[in-house]
């Protein structure tokens, strides 16, 4: 029965995934995401930090989707 659950579950979450595939509104908010998170990644760079705010950059950078 446990297994039955967690193919159920499986299931779910691919047809969701293919659901945002093709979904515009879906690709829209991500390329957007992805866009504020390298403005923000930008501004960290800008930063005379050294290394920590180099850090925090590709900290955010590693946010993208």
């Amino acid at each position: 029965m446990e297994l039955n659950e967690i193919e159920k579950a499986m299931v779910w979450r691919k047809r969701k995934m293919v659901e945002a595939q093709y979904d515009p509104d879906y690709n829209y908010e991500r390329e957007m995401r992805n866009r504020t998170l390298e403005e923000v990644a930008k501004e960290f760079d800008k930063m005379p930090f050294g290394d920590t705010s180099a850090s925090f950059a590709i900290f955010v950078r590693n946010m993208k989707r």
